[in-house]
């Protein structure tokens, strides 16, 4: 694991690496893929946490986040994609500057995807509401709350 710039993988990434980039970000090829695509947004420069760059670099990540998907789309055409970021060693991070893994799915990737990120922590990932309190109408809707807004899952 890497905290210093002078030993970062991404600070000092070979250009043939590079799929795409802007002045503020670049994106990669994940060299350990979790499957075909998967795709690093990186932002130019070394930061721990993607809650620690500026606005401008916010922009620039979410530029190359959405031509990685199109590209993607034109490649192989995912049936879906997981958009993640791991913030500190106790999320799993591995390389201490933030990134953004763009990882596109395919249906019959995995036995059962509901849940999708959730399953980060084991046993999470398929959950279902409960109609006997009240959280779900008998179509699965959310249940409104006294504000006027329906509960968020996901």
């Amino acid at each position: 694991m890497s905290d210093s710039p002078d030993t970062c993988p991404f600070c000092a990434l070979p250009a043939a690496r590079v799929v795409d980039a802007n002045a503020l970000a670049v994106a990669i090829e994940d060299a350990f893929p979790v499957t075909p695509g998967h795709t690093l947004v990186v932002p130019r420069r070394h930061v721990a946490s993607v809650f620690d760059l500026t606005p401008d670099e916010v922009a620039a990540v979410m530029e190359l986040l959405a031509r990685a998907k199109a590209r993607l789309d034109g490649l192989s055409r995912p049936d879906g994609y997981n958009v993640g970021v791991n913030v500190g060693r106790d999320a799993g991070r591995m390389v201490m500057h933030a990134h953004v893994h763009l990882i596109p799915r395919r249906a019959g990737d995995v036995a059962n995807p509901r849940g999708g990120v959730r399953n980060v922590i084991r046993g999470k990932g398929d959950y279902s509401l409960s109609e006997s309190d009240g959280s779900a109408d008998s179509s699965g809707a959310a249940a409104t709350e006294g504000n006027g807004r329906g509960r968020t899952v996901s």
